[in-house]
């Protein structure tokens, strides 16, 4: 009877793996159509132009309002989306997401295409939130670190197949192809999704429904929220200060030609897919604060050596801002898992909306701001990139000083043992 006992108990645990690998596996793969759907807007810039007869303002307000549209709804979703399972909460927003991304294929002129990327946006912008929700919720504290590492995997995929492939899609078959492929991969995805997600019902016992506007109210009026979102504030100003304007720092200062910069977002792209897991490991065996103080620390070293390139050999730019991406992404992932682990499970949905909300609008606040800095010379050098290195050090060190003020939150004994092994085995599928 005990032989049997532990083979059943094997048997259970082998299983459990193969759901938790499923699970993390669907949640990537939405995580890799709403990043290549953000990404890919900004390569086909000169394309659109083009074809729909706008200004370069006008280009920034279609990469604007997706970001805009996407901090407004979180702001918004985070009142509600507790009130509702993970499940259904997850599957709606991941519908219209295609959605938006189909009437992004289907746009025929500025108007059209600019309001279907506010659609986008409303439900691309708050999925990342709901995924980081579902692993918050799904996987233990000694196991999150690891998974989000996973989930963080996306980004680097996107960067090395995605977006390249959605480039060469829109150069030969027009700019609309990118966003009609994404949906047409996206649909499976969905059902995928349908049929193995568990319910995620669990924040939903006992729980208070305040009207919304209390609980937006309550969600910025906690100190502990406060202190995260700080925390990503910080994060996302001392990113997109600087990174948005890399390439074409690259290409005007360091010599580094226009056609030889996909090895770059290949290299970084390569190096996250391998290391952004493997610090997610390191963050969850040593602690997920001293992981992110040594990563973030490399990050800001490795911003002031880049803002500061001259004309180097490519394999130089190239291994630098590789290991840029690497360093970013992995103190992300230290990042998220604190910040994750920050709210109780009953609030998690609302605030990681909120926490999307604060993200996007403090990146587009950050590349804001490295653009009032820096002057494009008549012969095309950009000036003052040194200083917007220096602007995004400053912020990512008072990152790591606001990362100790992150604390875990007081999850209940039930909610401690409530983990993979028991959500898992809820596999009838629920209506979203």
């Amino acid at each position: 009877m005990l032989i049997e006992d532990v083979g059943s108990t094997k048997s259970q645990r082998a299983l459990d793996q193969r759901r938790e690998r499923l699970l993390l596996l669907m949640l990537a793969s939405v995580q890799f159509t709403s990043i290549v759907d953000f990404m890919v807007v900004m390569p086909l810039g000169p394309q659109l132009m083009r074809s729909l007869e706008i200004t370069p303002a006008q280009f920034g307000l279609i990469v604007s309002s997706y970001t805009i549209a996407a901090g407004i709804a979180g702001l918004m979703g985070s009142s509600v989306l507790d009130r509702f399972g993970r499940k259904a909460a997850f599957l709606s927003l991941f519908a219209g997401f295609v959605l938006g991304t189909l009437l992004c294929g289907l746009a025929w002129s500025y108007g059209t295409l600019l309001a279907a990327r506010v659609v986008t946006g409303a439900f691309g912008g708050i999925l990342g939130g709901m995924s980081l929700a579902i692993v918050g919720d799904v996987f233990p504290e000694e196991r999150r670190g690891r998974a989000t590492g996973i989930l963080m995997s996306a980004f680097a995929v996107a960067s090395v197949v995605g977006v390249p492939v959605g480039l060469w899609l829109g150069t030969k078959y027009g700019w609309q192809t990118p966003f009609l492929v994404l949906a047409a991969l996206a649909v499976p995805i969905f059902f995928v999704a349908l049929r193995t997600l568990p319910p995620l019902r669990e924040h939903l016992h006992g729980a208070a429904h305040a009207h919304p506007l209390l609980k937006i109210a309550a969600t910025f009026g906690h100190a502990g929220h406060l202190r995260a979102f700080a925390l990503t504030t910080a994060l996302m100003l001392g990113s997109f200060s600087m990174i948005p304007y890399i390439s074409v720092y690259l290409v005007a200062n360091a010599g580094v030609l226009e056609e030889q910069l996909p090895w770059v977002f290949v290299t970084g792209g390569a190096l996250t897919l391998v290391g952004a897991p493997l610090i997610g490991r390191l963050a969850d065996r040593f602690g997920k604060l001293p992981v992110y103080r040594i990563v973030a620390t490399v990050s800001a070293t490795l911003m002031l050596v880049v803002s500061n390139l001259g004309i180097v050999p490519l394999a130089v730019s190239v291994g630098l801002v590789g290991a840029l991406m690497l360093s970013n992404a992995g103190r992300m992932v230290a990042a998220l898992a604190m910040i994750t682990g920050s709210v109780e499970r009953s609030q998690r949905g609302g605030f990681m909306s909120a926490n999307s909300a604060v993200q996007h609008l403090a990146s587009g606040l950050g590349a804001y701001l490295g653009g009032l800095i820096l002057v494009k010379r008549a012969d095309g050098v950009l000036l003052h990139f040194g200083l917007v290195g220096l602007l995004a050090v400053t912020f990512t060190a008072l990152s790591i000083w606001l990362a100790g003020r992150v604390r875990p939150a007081r999850e209940s004994a039930r909610a401690d043992k409530d983990s993979v092994h028991s959500m898992l085995d809820e596999t009838a599928p629920e209506a979203a």
